[in-house]
């Protein structure tokens, strides 16, 4: 007899299938929960439309890498959509309004212990990790912005001290520490000590084709 457990009971194992699964078992628990998760999440043009790009732009340079032909033209378009999607969806075409000083990650592992308030870090084909638990709120709040394209992030924040995170995602996991997951749009946590009117740690993050992790400590 096969037991049926609720969907939500699958939610947890979403992103550990990004972190240590095959990639066929993480494409299945994205089709099994990309329905449910989509009711419950808001997307925005740029999301939509970001994702088009690359989605299109990938089935371009897949469709011409496995010809016997090699069309350099149409690589090269595909290669432009690709990264005309990311740019669309993390809004780097645009004069960006949070002024984050920008630093990448590409290729690499890279663990940051004492990550710095105001700047926007990128995970590209990567693997990073991000510590929080020692920033200190004495001089107000802290605020930061992760991106992770094809990699994977994980995420450490501090249990006593406040902090509210933004995920946005696409074809992706992002999985929050109240066990919440972003799939296909915006989920935000908030821990119980966070307050508008109070220094916090603010964490915007972004992913797409990638998987990631906040944990709390």
């Amino acid at each position: 007899k096969v037991e049926k457990r609720p969907l939500t009971d699958n939610m947890e194992q979403f992103t550990d299938l990004y972190f240590s699964g095959p990639r066929e078992g993480s494409i299945l628990a994205e089709e099994i929960i990309i329905i449910y998760k989509f009711k419950q999440m808001k997307m925005g043009a740029g999301l939509f439309w970001g994702a088009f790009l690359l989605l299109l732009g990938v089935a371009l340079i897949i469709k011409v890498v496995f010809n016997v032909d090699f069309p350099v033209f149409k690589v090269l378009i595909g290669i432009f959509l690709v990264l005309l999607g990311i740019k669309v969806l993390f809004g780097k075409t645009l004069i960006s309004q949070d002024h984050f000083k920008a630093e990448e990650t590409i290729f690499n592992e890279r663990v940051y212990d004492n990550p710095e308030s105001g700047k926007e870090y990128t995970v590209l084909f990567a693997k990073g990790v991000y510590d929080f638990t020692n920033v200190d709120l004495e001089q107000g709040s802290f605020r930061v912005k992760i991106s992770t394209v094809f990699g994977g992030t994980q995420i450490i924040i501090p249990r006593d001290k406040p902090v509210r995170i933004k995920a946005d995602a696409v074809f992706a996991g992002a999985e929050l520490p109240d066990g919440n997951n972003a799939v296909f749009g915006t989920s935000i946590y908030e821990s119980e000590s966070w307050s508008a009117d109070t220094a916090s740690i603010d964490i915007k993050v972004e992913v797409v084709f990638g998987g990631v992790q906040v944990i709390e400590r």
